[in-house]
């Protein structure tokens, strides 16, 4: 019996271990979601990437676990909020909120996430100017013109500007004092398009820091792409053909400005933004720009009809193949138009001007 009774407690003491073992191979995170309404469901991504989905189950409780061996920066769903939290591998975590007031919620376990409540205000007002901006502009645009819609495009953008460059300060700031995961989110939020200077100078910090997170990792290499398309950087060499099947190389612009526009036809902010980039070649093609329009069209028809229709009388090339062109691949393009500005030298020296933006650079530049 009493042989027995030993072989049972160690065998509870193995199994105990064993647990124990695994739960320091686990993230894990558990809590409620007070007056759910319709929400039946708790997701969590890892950047842009839908990792999984928790029921929210009697009594509005979720728990969600999985393997890792390494701190994971994932961001919590419950319908339109969004919660960033970091799981470390044997430190379960509690989460609570009442979606009647979804921005007051509390996180314990991980150190972490708290630290990322103190960074959760700045990023919740930059979040609700930019939606505010945009409903005055939607609002606005009703019966405009195309010329004045560019032209308000261009002033909620500018209003929009010292906003963003404070939360750049504010995300910069944030991230020196906390060289960690919860600095890194800060960082993550930022848009490339205005804050290519930090990325790269964040990028380089943490060269070698988080080398086993794929999320951080994605980063990097983004960066990476990032700071080959800098300003300063030498544009990416392409070539390719017109529709009379004549070849043309980027180096053929070598010694003007060059507006490289990326653009299709069946794009409507292109085909918008058109009218202007023609009142801008009117104007200084004598005093050294020269456009050369990259068409994302894979059918030659509409390619040359919207070229005949919208008088874009500067060179204009294309390999039709559409968004599986390795121009595409080259410069990163996302979503169209998209341009780039470069120096008789080949050098990029601004990105996307559009409506007056582009008249003021090209007056300062050239005049």
């Amino acid at each position: 019996m009493i042989k027995i009774c030993y072989r049972l407690c160690v065998a509870t003491l193995f199994f105990a271990a064993i647990q124990a073992c695994d739960s320091k191979e686990n993230i894990a995170i558990s809590g409620t979601i007070e007056n759910p309404g319709n929400i039946k469901v708790v997701s969590f991504y890892e950047g842009e990437r839908k990792l999984d989905s928790v029921f929210i189950a009697d009594g509005n409780r979720f728990r969600f676990e999985r393997g890792s061996t390494q701190p994971r920066l994932l961001t919590l769903a419950v319908g339109k909020n969004r919660y960033p939290i970091i799981l470390e591998p044997g430190q379960p975590v509690k989460f609570e909120t009442d979606l009647q007031q979804p921005e007051q919620y509390q996180v314990s376990g991980s150190e972490l996430s708290e630290v990322l409540k103190a960074f959760a205000p700045a990023k919740n007002r930059i979040e609700f100017v930019q939606d505010s901006l945009q409903t005055v502009f939607t609002k606005a645009t009703a019966d405009k013109s195309s010329e004045q819609i560019q032209n308000l495009r261009s002033e909620m953008l500018q209003a929009f500007e010292p906003h963003m460059q404070r939360y750049i300060k504010q995300a910069v700031a944030f991230a020196n004092e906390q060289p960690n995961l919860a600095g890194f989110y800060a960082m993550s939020t930022l848009e490339p398009e205005m804050a290519e200077v930090e990325l790269i100078a964040y990028g380089d910090k943490i060269k070698n820091q988080f080398t086993d997170n794929r999320y951080v990792s994605e980063f990097k290499a983004e960066v990476d792409k990032l700071r080959a398309l800098a300003i300063g950087q030498e544009a990416p060499y392409f070539e390719a053909y017109t529709p009379q099947n004549k070849l043309v190389k980027l180096t053929d612009y070598q010694g003007k400005y060059t507006l490289v526009d990326f653009w299709a036809s069946w794009c409507m902010p292109c085909r918008e933004e058109n009218p202007n980039i023609v009142k801008q070649y009117e104007a200084f093609k004598d005093r050294g720009f020269e456009v050369l329009g990259v068409s994302l069209d894979d059918n030659p028809g509409p390619w040359m009809g919207a070229i005949e229709a919208d008088g874009l009388t500067w060179t204009n090339i294309s390999d039709l193949k559409a968004w599986s062109s390795h121009l595409i691949i080259d410069y990163r393009i996302r979503a169209i138009p998209t341009s780039y500005l470069l120096d008789p030298e080949g050098k990029i020296i601004a990105k996307n001007l559009r409506g007056k933006a582009l008249e003021d650079f090209l007056k300062k530049t050239l005049n």
